[in-house]
């Protein structure tokens, strides 16, 4: 007989035994689906929590000048575009605080301040603090280039902007000059001196506000497992002449925690992933050992016309496998929609690792051959008058 022959043998216990092939792949299925929903729902938990925990800066960086130095230590101009030019830094921005006031009418008082910074800023100063405009717009090429500002959340307040009327433009006096309000940011946690602050194009600084164009701080953010890496060659970077006179911030204690949850999930995977599969080929074990001890007859009598002893093997063989692999199917299915339905429900983001949907169809195939061997033997060591006269 060919291969195609006895496969074809092996589907005739799942064709002609269709309700005991359904309940034997459904013990496989059962396995298959904990496997996926045990690793998809923890994963989807993951990364719920992982988000929760970047949105804490677990990725980001700050350098800036060490304080208190007579005279005071200024950061290269070129020192932002040199640390973007670190292989794991993604993004890299600055702002710098260049002495300037801010007042919402030109007839304050000189000795009227309201503690707010006018800062210069790069225009993806917001993608490096993780930042959002409430109001309005940000700083893009173009309106850094004019006189125009964005506020942060406190500075609107005491300014006495609650929003933004496109009819009726806003302005604010900075270094006897009117700029006018394009945005007013929501607060930011990752660098809280923004919500402080009266933010300028770097541009327009330099043009109107004879700004020298050297940095007070500089912001990044990187990969959470090049965060240490980068932080060893930061102040070099910044300043390679002084890299004593640059503080560099350390890692946020939220990114020992995020590797911690990272760890701990990935112990779990393991082990809630064996004890399913073992379940479901326990299962497929005992649903064929059943099988051969129910067809005896059938053996005997293929034993009788000449079968031999190879062929009642890979008959029984391959309808394990046959059973395994269809329950393994529909367990990858009913798996992923228990766990996208359940992510749903508590608004997390769906994530079913690739792993476990390929080693659960993967460890469905290794069951059906393992616990279809036993049981495949010992059908082939039955004798034909055995079989017959046990019935």
């Amino acid at each position: 007989m060919s291969p195609a022959d006895l496969f074809d043998l092996g589907l005739l216990g799942v064709r002609t035994r269709k309700a005991r092939a359904a309940l034997s792949a459904l013990g496989i299925a059962i396995g298959v689906a904990t496997l996926v929903v045990v690793t998809g729902i923890p994963a989807s938990s993951q990364q719920a929590l992982d988000r929760e925990l970047s949105a804490l800066g677990t990725n980001r960086l700050q350098a800036a000048p060490v304080p208190d130095r007579d005279p005071p230590v200024k950061l290269p101009a070129e020192s932002v575009d040199m640390v973007a030019r670190i292989g794991p830094v993604t993004v890299a921005s600055a702002v710098a605080d260049f002495g300037q006031t801010v007042a919402r009418s030109d007839h304050s008082a000189p000795g009227d301040f309201n503690a707010l910074a006018v800062l210069a800023a790069r225009t993806n100063l917001l993608d490096a603090v993780n930042g959002t405009v409430r109001s309005g717009r940000f700083l893009d090429d173009a309106m850094a280039r004019f006189p125009t500002v964005v506020l942060g959340s406190v500075a609107a307040h005491r300014l006495g902007f609650a929003g933004l009327d496109p009819a009726r433009p806003a302005q604010v006096y900075v270094g006897r000059q009117w700029f006018t309000v394009i945005g007013i940011l929501d607060p930011v946690p990752l660098a809280p001196d923004l919500d402080r602050s009266v933010l300028i194009g770097w541009p327009a600084a330099g043009e109107r506000l004879r700004f020298d164009g050297h940095p007070t701080r500089i912001y990044l953010q990187t990969t959470d497992d090049q965060v240490e890496a980068v932080a060893g060659v930061l102040a070099a970077t910044v300043d390679p002449q002084h890299p004593g006179d640059v503080l560099v911030s350390h890692p946020s204690d939220a990114l020992v925690a995020k590797r911690a949850v990272r760890r701990t999930f990935g112990a779990l995977f393991l082990g809630l992933a064996g004890i399913a599969l073992l379940i479901g080929g326990i299962g497929v074990a005992n649903s064929m050992y059943l099988s051969v001890l129910e067809r005896r007859r059938e053996i005997g009598l293929r034993r009788a016309l000449g079968a031999g002893r190879g062929q009642i093997r890979m008959q029984f063989l391959a309808e394990s496998i046959v059973l395994s692999v269809l329950g393994g199917a529909a367990g990858i299915l009913c798996g992923v929609l228990a766990t996208a339905a359940y992510s749903a429900a508590q608004d997390w983001p769906v994530a079913v690792p690739a792993g476990s949907t390929a080693g659960g169809l993967g460890g469905a195939l290794v069951i059906g051959v393992l616990a279809g061997v036993y049981p495949a033997i010992r059908a082939a060591r039955l004798h034909p008058t055995e079989a017959l006269a046990s019935v």
